[in-house]
């Protein structure tokens, strides 16, 4: 079974620094693309980057210049760092997978959500 396991979340300052993990575990064969959702309270689930295996990236463009998101193909990991935080930025961050579990079958995965939080 395929499983995302996201950690990092928490309550932050305004212009603070966060850092989400997301480490995919169980069998499979290869991660294609990994990337961060966030989803606002009352509002739509929403990109905020996504990264290729090769770490070609693409970024919302609310987050340009403040997020940089990563990977370790080795470790099966993904990760977001997040810099200047605003309150605007406040939502359960989702993780999310392109997964083989063999040559021919593959699927998208999510993580359980992490909440972030930017309040003084």
């Amino acid at each position: 079974q395929v499983q995302l396991v996201e950690s990092g979340g928490g309550l932050v300052q305004p212009g603070g620094s966060l850092r989400l993990s997301c480490a995919a575990s169980g069998r499979f064969f290869s991660i294609s693309n990994m990337g961060w959702y966030r989803q606002a309270p009352g509002k739509q689930r929403d990109l905020v980057a996504t990264i290729t295996r090769s770490k070609s990236t693409v970024y919302a463009d609310s987050v340009k210049g403040r997020f940089t998101v990563s990977r370790d193909n080795a470790k099966n990991t993904v990760y977001l760092q997040m810099n200047s935080l605003k309150p605007e930025d406040t939502a359960v961050y989702y993780c999310n997978a392109h997964i083989l579990r063999t040559i021919l079958d593959s699927n998208d995965y999510w993580g359980q959500g992490t909440q972030v939080t930017v309040s003084s």
